[in-house]
């Protein structure tokens, strides 16, 4: 069963974002991950506005998510997404 790795987040540095993007989307070609929603402009349809950034990234299955997430490749980029924005992610079974 597939994974999805989502991201609800807002970012506050765009400089220090756009540095972690191209590291991110390799790490993510390396272990099978195809991103299905990059950011984008979205529409409120009920409860509270969403954050500004929105992805949703699709994987082979929960484990080959986790398996990127704890990999040596993202560990170069996490911390240049964690000090270019704030919000959460997780893994959501598909």
């Amino acid at each position: 069963m597939v994974g999805y790795v989502v991201f609800q987040g807002d970012v506050f540095d765009s400089a220090t974002y756009d540095r972690y993007k191209p590291l991110a989307a390799e790490s993510v070609a390396q272990y099978g991950g195809k991103y299905l929603i990059r950011g984008g402009n979205f529409i409120s349809l009920e409860g509270e506005m969403p954050p500004s950034r929105n992805v949703v990234i699709e994987f082979p299955s929960v484990a080959a998510a986790q398996e990127w997430y704890e990999s040596v490749e993202y560990a170069e980029a996490r911390p240049l997404r964690n000090a270019a924005s704030s919000g959460r992610l997780f893994i959501i079974e598909g």
